[in-house]
């Protein structure tokens, strides 16, 4: 993007450098303390008369690629702007859970401009308050609940408005091995960065690591100390504070806790790509360049991350400090999920030498990936759906089904074809066919069993079902492409292991 290098940016943001800050990365970090903000409130005022909110967020963002050690004084008019607060009420799903106050999207809507002039008015003179998420629990793939904060709709829609503002600064800063809910960015491509940084580097270990409870667990002073890097204006740092702080209304006990951060919140994300990228993946960038003398490939998507080695000597003096690293921010490698593999293209011959047997296999973002050969004998990965999550869906469509016994046929129909096809939009990579074609072979056997409990006497023989799946059902295709060309057109000749 061109832009006039001499043009002050003054008038659209305050900055100045971070005292005493010798480098951008994590260990800088650690030895400041809470930074200080000083910039005083008429520049709000001065700020956005002299230019458009969206244009300010965009000389923010080139100032921020500029100099990675810049401090952003003048923040908060962003965040109050009402065109900006009134898109993330758009964003903001329609039949999203209500929070604790009760108010839903469409209540919220019908005084939409003065609802967002009162809002705006409260954040801009710091009376804005945040207030404690409903906790509501969802089933995980192994089983367990998984526990998610849904916050008011004024909430989200000030989070949102902080993750845009936030996001022009630490985008350009993020280093390409975060991939987990960052802008332009999605799970496939980080499935093809690590498919083809194993296929085409020398890697023949894998650590397949899991942090245990992160969102739990991190440490809120770290965190705060990590957002005053790069932002001096205490008016936001403030907000982000009292999201931290409201807590969490359960059973109608209101319960806040020093460490960890609520998952559901809009901002959450943010927050943990903003923790690792200090605690970790500063530290990885380096250790990598300091320390590995063979290759060494990343790739992290949110808290779950996956680091090929080509030595095992490396790897494992590589887990051993990653741990004493993880410790020093409050941070646990979950002992039974964390494992260090042979895995790559040699892995295969070793280990049949040895007479280990086949290469294990690891999970990552819904796939498990194994060692393969192509029919012309080349090392691949082979990634198909993970067994936990075929099964974990199967049985809420089991169940869905049930809840809708009588319902017609067509209704029923529409549901399985929606199931069917955000499976397929989402597993449909090159060989995990066989893996889609028994996923909708099993929906028609679900739907068959729940179509026989509609009568005690009466059966629904296959011919019949052969042709409802046929209405309904359709033949499940391949829709993303081979690794190395996804990777291609997204990155455009730009590695994004880096």
């Amino acid at each position: 993007m061109m832009h006039d290098q001499g043009k002050s940016d003054s008038s659209v943001v305050s900055m100045k450098s971070p005292n005493k800050a010798a480098t951008a990365a994590a260990e800088a970090m650690e030895r400041r303390g809470l930074a200080k903000g000083n910039s005083p409130d008429s520049h709000d005022g001065r700020t956005q008369r002299r230019t458009h909110p969206s244009e300010g967020l965009e000389r923010v963002r080139q100032a921020a690629q500029r100099d990675r050690k810049q401090r952003f004084t003048a923040l908060r008019h962003h965040v109050y702007d009402v065109d900006r607060l009134r898109r993330a009420y758009l964003a903001v799903k329609r039949d999203a859970a209500a929070g604790v106050d009760g108010v839903t999207w469409r209540q919220y809507g019908e005084r939409l401009e003065a609802n967002l002039q009162d809002l705006a008015a409260r954040v801009k003179r710091g009376a804005f308050r945040a207030h404690p998420v409903r906790r509501v629990s969802i089933p995980k793939a192994d089983g367990r609940q998984r526990p998610l904060g849904v916050p008011t709709l004024e909430d989200k829609i000030v989070q949102r408005a902080v993750v845009e503002v936030l996001n022009a600064i630490y985008e350009p800063e993020f280093l390409g091995v975060s991939y987990g809910f960052r802008p332009g960015r999605s799970p496939h491509d980080a499935l093809a960065a690590l498919t083809v940084g194993i296929e085409s580097r020398r890697v023949n270990w894998v650590l397949d690591a899991d942090i245990q409870g992160f969102f739990d667990t991190l440490n809120q002073e770290w965190l705060i100390r990590f957002v005053e890097h790069r932002v001096a204006d205490r008016r936001v740092v403030r907000l982000i504070e009292k999201w931290l702080s409201a807590g969490v209304l359960e059973d109608g006990q209101r319960t806040r806790s020093d460490v960890g951060t609520v998952q559901g919140g809009s901002i959450s994300p943010l927050l943990a790509n903003l923790y690792l990228h200090y605690a970790f993946d500063l530290w990885v960038q380096r250790w990598r360049q300091r320390q590995a003398q063979g290759d060494v490939i990343v790739v992290r998507f949110a808290d779950d991350f996956v680091v090929g080695f080509e030595h095992r000597e490396e790897a494992t003096r590589f887990l051993t400090e990653l741990r004493e690293r993880f410790t020093r921010f409050g941070l646990t490698l979950h002992p039974a999920k964390t494992r260090l593999i042979e895995f790559g293209r040699t892995a295969d011959r070793n280990r049949r030498g040895r007479g280990d047997g086949k290469p294990e296999t690891f999970n990552f973002l819904g796939f498990t990936h194994a060692c393969s050969r192509t029919r012309k004998g080349q090392f691949t990965v082979l990634r198909t759906t993970m067994r936990q999550r075929w099964q974990t869906k199967l049985q809420e469509v089991t169940t869905i089904l049930r809840q809708r016994l009588h319902a017609s046929i067509p209704e029923q129909g529409a549901y399985l074809r929606a199931v069917l096809l955000g499976h397929v939009r989402y597993y449909g990579v090159p060989r995990n066919a066989p893996r889609l074609h028994a996923f909708r072979h099993a929906l028609v056997g679900r739907w068959r069993a729940v179509l026989q409990r509609r009568s005690q006497t009466a059966s629904v023989p296959w011919t019949r079902m052969v042709r409802l799946s046929t209405r309904w059902l359709p033949i499940p295709h391949i829709c993303h492409p081979y690794p190395s060309q996804h990777l291609a057109f997204v990155t455009q000749g730009r590695s994004r292991m880096r």
